[in-house]
């Protein structure tokens, strides 16, 4: 094939996965109601999963400090425009989270076939393992970065006087970006392995510069988390656990590769 067959079928695959973005975006569009109050706007009240779990577990041991049952924040739109334009963006952002298999399938799609066959048997499942590495990386960021977030710098206040009344535009964009942050995050095992089996990582190459990966993972925490500490932290520790998963997966992957070549030595 041509470079302009290939542009053209690219094209293609690219169209089908806007296309499902678009779909899953008029849904969410269409489930105004459901889409703010129960899923964008549920980190700002009490009644929240997060928050009621944390109470239930507060009361189990005794301890009432977890327990969080009051919310000191109001929002409001300053815009005119405001809530037309978050409503679009909340939209799509849902339809992203929700079009991202099929997203990256197609574009799986399109590299599958350039690939020596040894290099399809090694990538086999990468279409799950990345959907969902994604999904559970962006619950963790909604469930738990999120909430915990919300609760401390709504209630920060440096004097008693100064009332809490945030912009709807910035209470969705720290919803939004801690969401994806986490969800990407959260693909560092599926990298890590796919540079184990090209040869560029090890575990060795891991464990000597793991301090060296805790600086960049507070730096890319401080980064991508909003400018507070709690943030930082509930963001950096599942990084730092993940660094830990994927070295033994590098491990994993090189013992694998051993295995295969001793086997066919034997042969």
């Amino acid at each position: 094939m041509t470079f302009l067959d290939h542009l053209e079928i690219l094209r293609w695959h690219l169209i089908r996965s806007a296309a499902a973005v678009v779909v899953f975006t008029g849904i969410a569009m269409a489930n105004k109601e459901i889409v703010f109050h129960d899923i964008i706007l549920g980190p700002s009240r009490t009644d929240f999963f997060t928050y009621r779990k944390l109470c239930e577990v507060g009361a189990a041991i005794n301890s009432a400090g977890l327990c969080i049952n009051k919310l000191d924040f109001t929002l409001q739109s300053r815009e005119l425009s405001s809530q037309f334009t978050m409503h679009l963006t909340s939209s799509f952002v849902i339809g992203l989270l929700l079009g991202f298999p099929y997203l990256f399938w197609e574009i799986w799609s399109f590299i599958k076939p350039g690939l020596y066959p040894n290099e399809r048997e090694n990538s086999r499942g990468a279409v799950f393992f990345v959907s969902f590495l994604f999904l559970v990386g962006s619950l963790f960021g909604y469930y738990i970065v999120s909430p915990l977030s919300i609760n401390f710098l709504a209630s920060y206040q440096v004097d008693p006087s100064i009332a809490n009344e945030f912009d709807l535009s910035s209470y969705i964009s720290t919803l939004v970006t801690l969401v994806l942050s986490c969800g990407i995050m959260f693909e560092l095992p599926m990298i890590v392995y796919f540079l184990s089996r090209a040869g560029i990582v090890s575990p060795e190459l891991m464990r000597i510069y793991r301090k060296h990966a805790i600086v960049v993972i507070a730096f890319v925490a401080a980064i991508l988390s909003p400018p507070d500490v709690l943030s930082m932290t509930l963001m950096g520790i599942p990084l730092l656990l993940l660094y830990e998963v994927s070295i033994n997966i590098s491990w994993w992957v090189r013992r694998r590769d051993l295995a295969k070549l001793n086997q066919q030595a034997t042969s």
